[in-house]
């Protein structure tokens, strides 16, 4: 049945306006970016098969554009919508951040780095940049690919750090295989840009592993003494 032949009250859409949206499933939120289905599965159902077949919904809204597209009733219509929810997401995430002080508000950290990591395919080397208020002045991707001693060079962090005059430092990376663990390169490659910041007197606070479903905080664990 179609979701316009529902009882009334019973539609995502509905129930979103009378109980607002934290009310509603994902799959019901899901529904309402998607406005309908294809012949003879109703909006609803279309999201719910996209929520079991992806895993959920953040691994849906970073698949890529071929496999979201070879879904049945999932065209270059609906993936540009999925897109769309999913930037404004990261966008709030970024206005959020940027209004709050890092220091007294590890939540909101944590949440911006895993909208903006988690999901990815390949390896980022980020920093976020604050002033001496530890406000953010910047998130700034700074390598991609295989982040080993090799690839990290503490002279372009420096060099960054200068230019936006920056007063702290942290550094985050991600690991797509989802596990968050840090390596020993990773304890290296801190040592080495911890050691590099030390010489124009600027602290690096932290270095945060994203993974699938956590982060683990160099400083939480005590190694950033």
């Amino acid at each position: 049945m179609a979701i316009k032949d529902w009882p009334q009250g019973e539609g995502p859409r509905e129930k979103l306006l009378l109980n607002g949206a934290g009310q509603l499933t994902d799959a019901e939120l899901l529904a309402v970016i998607l406005r309908n289905g294809l012949a003879g599965q109703n909006a609803l159902d279309l999201s719910r098969q996209l929520i079991t077949q992806f895993g959920g919904l953040r691994k849906l809204f970073s698949a890529p554009k071929q496999q979201i597209c070879k879904v049945a009733g999932i065209g270059p219509v609906k993936y540009a919508q999925l897109q769309a929810a999913a930037e404004i997401s990261k966008r709030i995430a970024r206005e959020n951040l940027q209004k709050g002080q890092i220091l007294t508000n590890p939540d909101l950290t944590r949440d911006y780095l895993m909208r903006q990591l988690a999901d990815r395919s390949y390896e980022v080397f980020a920093l976020l940049l604050l002033d001496n208020q530890h406000r953010v002045i910047q998130f700034v991707e700074l390598f991609r690919g295989t982040i080993n001693a090799a690839s990290v060079y503490p002279r372009e962090v420096v060099s960054l750090v200068l230019e936006k005059n920056a007063a702290a430092v942290i550094v985050c990376h991600n690991h797509p295989s989802g596990i968050a663990e840090p390596s020993q390169a990773d304890r290296r490659i801190t040592e080495r840009i911890k050691i590099a910041l030390e010489t124009i007197d600027v602290s690096l606070l932290d270095h945060m592993v994203v993974g699938d479903k956590e982060i683990v905080s160099f400083a939480e664990r005590g190694w950033m003494c």
